[in-house]
């Protein structure tokens, strides 16, 4: 069966192409489905949908919906940070995401770039990276309550920039205690995990979140996955999946 994605962004928010563009896409690959989730409006956030680009997203989703009945199935999602505060009713699914951390009343950005992240550790926790970890991993911890997602989003993305190891250890205590404490706080959500591999369709990383220790104790509980390509370019709207669907 050819798979079908439901994390995917448009030019709503930080997308390349439109939906219209995805959808056709997806048929071309013959996709069953396609879900669209572009990112919610968050104030701090500049590459969220503004408010009147949210309303303009839905109007174009929910006409794609009924321009394309019997092609193919679409579906209406948000990607919904953690620091949103937008209604999440009406959708027709929820990624829960945390792109930010807050520290001392400022939002200090988890994937932005690799040097704002070094910038961010320095000046907010005087270095420590692995404090910065702990304060990323509390809110996942807390992002299905948060949220109401049905999807976790990028579980780890707090390792976006670590890719050679230069910025912290994955392997250390603190931030194996941090992350193993976020999942067991996740497993009694009834939400799916997603296998994300749009880090490595973007060249930052070699695997795809979440980390396979995370993976594997996720699986261990009987909890289900879904795998997405987090696409921003319909090129890469089933990036990765023939790969690393060998993981489960």
């Amino acid at each position: 069966m050819i798979p079908s994605n439901y994390h995917t962004h448009t030019s709503f928010c930080d997308g390349k192409h439109t939906p219209e563009e995805m959808v056709l896409e997806a048929i071309r690959l013959g996709c069953p489905e396609i879900g669209f989730s572009g990112h919610s409006y968050t104030e701090c956030d500049s590459y969220s949908m503004s408010k009147e680009n949210t309303r303009a997203y839905i109007s174009a989703v929910r006409q794609l919906q009924k321009k394309y009945t019997g092609s193919i199935k679409i579906l209406l999602g948000i990607e919904q940070d953690y620091y949103s505060e937008e209604p999440t009713e009406g959708y027709d699914y929820v990624i829960g995401s945390v792109h930010f951390v807050k520290k001392d009343g400022v939002y200090l950005s988890v994937d932005a770039s690799k040097e704002r992240q070094i910038e961010n550790v320095n000046r907010f926790y005087g270095g420590d990276f692995y404090s910065f970890i702990e304060d990323y991993y509390e809110a996942v911890a807390d992002v299905y309550r948060k949220t109401g997602c049905q999807i976790i989003g990028h579980f780890d993305l707090v390792t976006k920039f670590n890719q050679a190891g230069d910025l912290f250890d994955t392997n250390h205590p603190r931030y194996q205690a941090a992350a193993h404490k976020a999942l067991e706080a996740l497993l009694d959500a009834p939400a799916v995990l997603e296998i994300n591999t749009g880090a490595i369709s973007r060249g930052y990383t070699t695997a795809p979140y979440p980390a396979r220790d995370i993976l594997d104790k996720w699986r261990k509980a009987g909890k289900r996955v879904i795998f997405s390509s987090d696409c921003h370019s319909k090129d890469h709207l089933l990036f990765g999946y023939d790969a690393y669907q060998a993981m489960l």
